[in-house]
C-alpha cells in the first residue's frame, strides 16, 4: 500500500485552468478521508485555490492535502488554523526580465503568434514564469486545437533552451510552456514531499496526463517513483475510485484482523 498519492492537476484532476466538477470534488474528499493526498502542478496558489480547494465538500480531511504550487517551489499544508506557506523559492528581477525577454523573442521567431488571445499571455507566478499561447484567461476548447501534438511548443522550446540555458524550460497544460530555475519540476516536487512528510519515493504514487519524455510530468517518473499515465480527469475519476475500493478494503480487512 501506498503512503502518499499525487496528483497532477491540469488535464488530470480538472480540465486546463477549469475546477473539479462535482464528481471530482465527491472522490477527491472521499480520498482525503482515507489516505495522504499531494498535487503538484505549474500553477500558482490561486489557481488551486479555485480549482480545487473551493470545489471541495465541507468536512474533507484538509489536513491530509498537500498543495505543491510551480513545482514544488512552494509548498502548503492546511491546519486548524488554514492554510501555511512553508516556504517560496521566487526568481530575483533581473532573472525574471531575461525569461520574459526570451519568451518574447522565441514567439516571435517560431511564427507561432496567436491572431487572438484572451488576457495576458506571460504571467509572473515568483518562482516560475509561465507563457500561455493563447492568453490566461482563453477558452477550453481553442486551447485544445491550438497545439494538440505539442509541435508549436516544442518549437518554441528548443528556441528558449537555447536563449536561456541556465533555466529550466517545460511543456505545461494546453498552450503552457513553463519556465523555471535549473532542476525545478515535478521531480523535485516530489522530493520535497519526501522530506517534508518523511515519506519515501517507493511508498509514493503519482498520476497524470503527461508523463511522456518531455511532458511537465516526465519528471515524477524519473524519481522511480510508481506512477499511472491517465488521459484526461475522466480516466482519473476511474483510477481514484479504484483506489478507494482498495483502501477501503484493505482497512476492512485490518480491521476483521484485529
Amino acid at each position: 500500500m501506498k503512503k502518499l498519492l499525487v496528483f497532477d492537476l491540469d488535464g488530470t484532476l480538472a480540465e486546463s485552468k477549469a475546477a473539479l466538477d462535482e464528481e471530482m470534488a465527491t472522490l477527491f474528499s472521499k480520498l482525503l478521508n482515507i489516505a495522504d493526498v499531494a498535487v503538484i502542478s505549474g500553477g500558482d496558489w490561486p489557481q488551486f485555490e479555485k480549482q480545487v480547494i473551493s470545489r471541495l465538500p465541507p468536512r474533507s480531511n484538509l489536513d491530509n492535502l498537500s498543495i505543491l504550487p510551480t513545482c514544488g517551489t512552494k509548498f502548503y499544508q492546511h491546519r486548524s488554523s488554514g492554510w501555511k506557506k512553508l516556504y517560496a523559492e521566487d526568481f530575483t528581477d533581473i532573472e525574471k526580465q531575461k525569461i520574459i525577454s526570451a519568451l518574447d523573442q522565441a514567439l516571435q521567431q517560431s511564427g507561432f503568434k496567436a491572431t487572438q488571445t484572451w488576457g495576458e499571455q506571460i504571467e509572473d507566478r515568483g518562482s516560475q514564469i509561465t507563457f500561455s499561447a493563447l492568453g490566461q484567461q482563453a477558452p477550453l476548447e481553442p486551447k485544445k486545437a491550438w497545439d494538440p501534438d505539442f509541435a508549436k511548443r516544442q518549437k518554441i522550446k528548443i528556441m528558449l533552451d537555447q536563449l536561456i540555458p541556465e533555466f529550466s524550460v517545460r511543456l505545461g497544460g494546453a498552450t503552457s510552456i513553463d519556465v523555471t530555475k535549473p532542476g525545478i519540476d515535478k521531480a523535485y516536487g516530489m522530493y520535497k514531499l519526501r522530506d517534508i512528510l518523511n515519506i519515501s519515493i517507493e511508498e509514493m504514487l503519482f498520476m497524470g496526463d503527461a508523463l511522456f519524455e518531455g511532458g511537465n510530468d516526465h519528471p515524477a517518473r524519473t524519481t522511480g517513483a510508481d506512477c499511472i499515465q491517465v488521459k484526461d480527469p475522466e480516466e482519473t475519476k476511474r483510477v481514484v475510485e479504484a483506489i478507494i475500493a482498495c483502501l477501503g478494503s484493505a482497512k476492512t480487512e485490518i480491521s476483521y484482523g484485529n
